[in-house]
């Protein structure tokens, strides 16, 4: 998993960002990002999830943001193929006071999967997402799992590949509706089941 920050986030997407600009420190990566809704009462320090990623802010202006991705993040997620101009799911963490609208979310992505297919229905778009069999113990039927930072519900589960359901809402408020098949997706399974296994398996 990516160990970044500590804080929780709900898989809720406030708003798309756009990457303005990338630079190398190290073996790591630097990203700008400009956004709107994300800024408000973000500051230096502050942990954001970015594509299922959380990550701390570096640097702040009135229109953007700047975190940094060390090697280990860029091995284990889609960060490393961003380019300018990408569209990225933003989600600030979450508050105490604030409405769980999704599931927790750690912002530890678990591995990568990729599209596989998209089938378009009359108000509504179908996923399939393929991803490593060994993560299969993580996903029941109608549970849940975070897509890219998207918190999102299972339609159908086989050994290898999960699908969920898009409304019109989630398709244009986060990056699904520029999906391609083939397209790499950060993902994150749910805790509960990740704790239950190592307290089996440990006790």
């Amino acid at each position: 998993m990516i160990l970044s920050a500590s804080d929780m986030f709900t898989g809720i997407v406030e708003e798309i960002g756009v990457i303005i600009a990338l630079s190398k420190f190290g073996d790591g990566l630097e990203i700008t990002i400009s956004a709107r809704k994300a800024l408000s009462g973000l500051k230096i320090d502050n942990s954001i999830c970015v594509n299922g990623v959380c990550l701390t802010v570096i640097k702040k202006t009135a229109s953007s943001f700047t975190i940094q991705a060390v090697k280990e993040t860029l091995s284990k997620t889609n960060l490393g193929q961003l380019q300018k101009g990408t569209a990225v799911n933003l989600e600030r963490s979450v508050r105490l006071q604030d409405r769980l609208g999704g599931h927790l979310v750690q912002g530890h992505v678990d591995t990568t999967g990729s599209i596989k297919k998209i089938t378009t229905l009359t108000s509504s778009w179908m996923f399939t997402v393929a991803f490593p069999k060994k993560y299969r113990r993580y996903l029941i039927p109608v549970g849940s799992v975070t897509v890219d930072g998207t918190s999102l519900t299972i339609a159908a589960l086989t050994s290898a590949e999960f699908t969920i359901a898009i409304i019109p809402y989630t398709y244009n408020h986060t990056v699904f509706g520029r999906y391609k098949k083939g397209d790499m997706v950060n993902l994150e399974f749910d805790i509960i089941g990740k704790y239950l296994e190592s307290l089996v398996h440990y006790t």
